[in-house]
């Protein structure tokens, strides 16, 4: 069949095709590019240091157009450039991706309305917020030069807010783009 022209072995209906293989690579690329595009979003300068990246987003649209395995996928890969760079950094990056991203595929897997949309991503903020919380608590220590108890002084005051505004900000942008970009993604396939 010329369908299956450039199969990878496995039939088209959810597993690796060519198509499926090139669009998770594009959301990849596009979770690498958007993971560099970064800024503080707190007021305070004096945690300028927590910044915001809109890589979580894609990886929520890869969830919601593909299903979790594509979620983490682009999590984990979307990432991987930032390993040479900050690795404790990219380890709770991904973490917290992990976090937001699977959950809310597995969700809206079930359930595929907006309002399953909204209750996967609330269930992914909550699950990727105890897991920012937790990774900072674990991993920051080991790069900041600071003790467990001056990073837990910072959750109230920073790291919650921080991280509370930053998957407010992947929902609300998710929610608004994630069906035209899957009605593009379904047109183009």
């Amino acid at each position: 069949r010329p369908d299956n022209a450039h199969s990878t072995g496995v039939a088209d209906s959810g597993r690796w095709s060519t198509k499926r293989i090139a669009m998770y690579a594009l959301f990849v690329a596009l979770a690498m590019a958007t993971s560099f595009i970064s800024f503080p979003i707190l007021p305070n300068p004096a945690f300028s240091f927590l910044k915001y990246d809109p890589s979580g987003i894609v990886c929520l649209i890869a969830g919601f157009a593909f299903g979790p395995y594509a979620a983490a996928i682009v999590s984990i890969l979307g990432f991987l450039p930032h390993v040479f760079t900050s690795p404790w950094g990219a380890l709770m990056g991904m973490l917290v991706a992990l976090a937001i991203s699977v959950p809310a595929a597995l969700v809206y897997r079930r359930k595929r309305t907006r309002n399953g949309a909204m209750a996967g991503m609330a269930l992914g903020m909550a699950i990727a917020l105890v897991v920012a919380l937790v990774s900072n608590l674990l991993v920051t220590p080991l790069y900041a030069h600071m003790t467990v108890a001056q990073v837990a002084a910072m959750i109230v005051p920073i790291l919650l807010p921080f991280n509370l505004l930053k998957f407010a900000i992947h929902a609300v942008v998710t929610f608004l783009i994630y069906k035209p970009v899957t009605a593009l993604i379904d047109h183009a396939a």
